[in-house]
C-alpha cells in the first residue's frame, strides 16, 4: 500500500523556507515528511522505534550522507539531544505500514497474534491483559477509547485472557466499538500518552529562537493534549488580571485541517489537525 504523508503541504508551507535549516522529524515512519524536507535543502534528525522503517532510512543516509541522522529509539529520546534545532516535527497515531501488517496486531481485520508493540520491546497487548487489573483496563478504554460501559467491557476481556485479535474482537458485542477498544490497548501498550508528553517536555529547550514546533493529530486525545500544552506555552506568565508586562514564550499557529480533496485523495487524513507554535524568546 502507498504511504500518503498526511497534511505534508500544510506543514511545509508552515515551516516556510527549511534550506539549510535543522529539523527533528519525531515519527520517521515510512519517511514522507523526512524525505521532503532533505528534498528541500533541510538537514534531519529523525527517531522512529519501529524496526520495519530502517531500510527507508538506510536508504536516505545513503543518499544524503551527514544531512540525515536516523535513531531507532523512541521519540521522546529527543530530550537527550544537546544541539539546538530550527524545527520539531510530530505525525502522530498508527501508520498504515503498521495496520496493514497483519501479524503487527494491530488491527480487528486480520486474525493474528495480539501484538500491538511499535517497537521491539516491552509487552504485547495480550500479556497486557494478563498482567493488568480490571480496574486499569477500565480506565484505558475510557479514557484512550471513550468506551461507556469500560468496567464491564474489562471484566469480560479479563476473564477471556485474548490471545489473538478475532479474540479481541469477538468480545466486543458493538462492532463501533472495535477501532476504540483496539486504540485503547495500542495507546497503552505503547505508552503513547507519555511518550508524546515526555517528548513535548524537551521541545522547548531544543528549539532555536523562531522555531517552530508542529503536530499533526489524528484522535480527540493526543489533539486535546497538543492543544492544551501549546495554549501553556503561549500564555503569558503573572497573573492575567494584571497587566501583561512578560511576553509569552511561545506563539500560537493557525489550526490547519485536510482540504476537501486531501481526504478524496487520502481517507486516513479526514481526522487530522496540524497544530503549531513559534518560539518567541
Amino acid at each position: 500500500m502507498k504511504h500518503i504523508p498526511v497534511l505534508l503541504s500544510s506543514v511545509l508551507k508552515a515551516l516556510g523556507d527549511i534550506n539549510d535549516k535543522t529539523i527533528i522529524d519525531c515519527t520517521f515512519g515510512a519517511g514522507g515528511y523526512s524525505r521532503a524536507f532533505l528534498a528541500r535543502g533541510a538537514k534531519v534528525i529523525a527517531f522512529d522505534r519501529d524496526p520495519n522503517v530502517i531500510p527507508d532510512a538506510e536508504k536516505l543516509m545513503e543518499q544524503y550522507g551527514e544531512k540525515f541522522q536516523f535513531f531507532h529509539q523512541p521519540f521522546s529520546t529527543i530530550s537527550q539531544l544537546d544541539s539546538t534545532v530550527d524545527a520539531v516535527v510530530f505525525d502522530l497515531g498508527i501508520s498504515s505500514m503498521q495496520i496493514d501488517v497483519a501479524m503487527r496486531g494491530f488491527s480487528f481485520r486480520f486474525d493474528a497474534p495480539l501484538d500491538m508493540r511499535m517497537g521491539e520491546h516491552g509487552i504485547t497487548a495480550a500479556e497486557y491483559i494478563v498482567n493488568t487489573d480490571v480496574a486499569e483496563i477500565s480506565r484505558i478504554l475510557r479514557e484512550y477509547g471513550d468506551i461507556k460501559m469500560s468496567g464491564l467491557l474489562a471484566r469480560v476481556i479479563k476473564d477471556a485472557l485474548p490471545q489473538t485479535t478475532f479474540q479481541l474482537r469477538d468480545l466486543i458485542k458493538d462492532q463501533r466499538e472495535w477501532a476504540p477498544v483496539f486504540q485503547a490497548f495500542r495507546i497503552a501498550v505503547n505508552d503513547e500518552i507519555g511518550e508524546l508528553e515526555r517528548a513535548l517536555a524537551a521541545v522547548p529547550r531544543l528549539l532555536n529562537d523562531g522555531g517552530k514546533c508542529l503536530c499533526v493529530t489524528f484522535q480527540s486525545l493526543e489533539d486535546r493534549i497538543v492543544k492544551s500544552i501549546f495554549r501553556d506555552w503561549s500564555t503569558p506568565p503573572g497573573d492575567p488580571h494584571l497587566p501583561t508586562i512578560v511576553e509569552a514564550p511561545f506563539e500560537l499557529m493557525k489550526v490547519v485541517e485536510p482540504s476537501d480533496s486531501e481526504i478524496a485523495l487520502n481517507a486516513r487524513s479526514r481526522s487530522a489537525h496540524m497544530r503549531g507554535v513559534i518560539k518567541t524568546y
